[in-house]
């Protein structure tokens, strides 16, 4: 079976190195007039091992559109939202190709509700089915690899059948699968996201009331996790969330929901909150030195939106950097992979300092900042921080330390909700 793999997000390499490792041979395209794999930011090296290792093997194939076969099986569309005029044109040329019809065609693509609708009225002789994309940055193979039920947007019984066969390999046993109507796996992708903002929001909500409390939400969240009913996941609190299909997902079931008419207070406060979440840290660093940051320099670890990734979609920095350039306040950004897309962003200023090093960030600042949970900024040098900060000042955005262990080596510290 031959799989031609269209878009450049991480699930649609994710999906190239998998279907390529289960003997498929697969065609990825990611964009139209170029070739070569290495212009697709993907910064998780094990599927950039994996893709390697299918190159190597003649499983995988990297191609221009205009140069893919026209024996193609099955076609998987994975684009962002930003993309949705680039897909519209691929669908016109797709639709013009001397091919058989009906071929499978797999939306994976994050264009919201009746996405899937609108590309398939470009090609209406094929089997469309939804495939959400649920890829977690940082851990993207492992996501799709210990999945216990992969849900699929099917309306047909032969569409169904089809996409069992494909995805077989991954998917081997019949309890694997959830098969609903698209629009309703639509809906469940939208809903799934809106849940779990609403987690991250609740517990930053309570953090705020924990805090006026002397209470630590560290401890809070670790008996609501106990409970078998709750859980863990995406219960910390922190400097809110990011990421651009997280957030667009959040944005399109809230405005879904506003035009039926019904209305609904709780996502339109979840958005709420977590934007006024990404102000947080700079508001502790204003009232500790009660609005005098003439002159202060802020030493900031981590851009981008989650650790594992390179992205800074959304992400917490962009209010914080904003909020400090104001008042005049000079950064020292270190991050191990997203100073790039910060750069590509902002470029060169005299008040943002690239730093490769996350320690030379800290030299001569009145506060560290941590914004992003990188595994590296777990530990602290408080002995080189001490002698480069020049006020010894943590301002802890994940709460990845003991804050009376912090205050003993001497600095003041924090947290959110602590």
């Amino acid at each position: 079976m031959k799989i031609a793999v269209l878009g450049s997000t991480l699930y649609a390499g994710v999906m190239s190195a998998l279907l390529a490792e289960s003997g498929y041979q697969v065609f990825w395209c990611q964009t139209c007039g170029q070739r070569e794999p290495d212009h697709v930011d993907l910064k998780d090296e094990s599927v950039i091992q994996l893709l390697n290792k299918q190159l190597n093997a003649g499983f995988l194939h990297y191609c221009d559109f205009a140069d893919l076969s026209h024996d193609v099986d099955v076609y998987v569309l994975s684009y962002t939202p930003a993309q949705e005029i680039q897909v519209t044109d691929l669908l016109h040329a797709l639709a013009v190709r001397p091919i058989i019809h009906p071929k499978l065609m797999i939306n994976a693509s994050t264009f919201g509700l009746n996405g899937t609708e609108k590309l398939r009225q470009y090609l209406p002789q094929d089997h469309w089915v939804y495939l959400p994309d649920t890829i977690q940055e940082g851990y993207a193979l492992d996501s799709m690899n210990n999945s216990q039920k992969i849900m699929i947007g099917c309306d047909t019984a032969l569409a169904e059948r089809q996409v069992r066969e494909l995805l077989r390999p991954l998917f081997p046993r019949p309890q694997q699968y959830l098969f609903m109507p698209i629009k309703d796996a639509e809906f469940a992708k939208l809903s799934i996201s809106g849940m779990l903002a609403t987690r991250i929001s609740y517990i930053n909500d309570l953090a705020v009331v924990a805090e006026k409390l002397g209470i630590d939400i560290a401890n809070v969240r670790e008996g609501m996790a106990a409970d078998s009913r709750i859980g863990s996941a995406y219960l910390d609190a922190g400097a809110g969330f990011g990421g651009e299909n997280f957030s667009h997902d959040i944005l399109t079931l809230s405005n879904t929901v506003a035009n039926t008419g019904v209305k609904s207070q709780l996502l339109a406060q979840v958005w709420d909150i977590n934007e006024q979440q990404k102000e947080l840290m700079f508001r502790k660093f204003w009232n500790y030195f009660h609005g005098d940051l003439n002159q202060k320099v802020v030493g900031i670890w981590g851009a981008s939106f989650k650790a594992n990734t390179s992205s800074v979609k959304q992400s917490p920095i962009h209010p914080m950097l904003a909020a400090l350039w104001a008042q005049g306040v000079t950064v020292k950004l270190h991050d191990p992979q997203a100073l790039d897309e910060i750069r590509a962003i902002y470029g060169q200023r005299d008040d943002l300092i690239y730093c490769d090093d996350q320690y030379s960030a800290a030299q001569d600042v009145h506060a560290l900042c941590i914004m992003t949970a990188w595994k590296q900024y777990s530990a602290l040098d408080y002995v080189q921080l001490k002698q480069k900060m020049a006020h010894p000042l943590i301002l802890d955005g994940r709460n990845l330390y003991d804050p009376s262990y912090v205050r003993a080596q001497g600095f003041a510290y924090m947290g959110v909700g602590r």
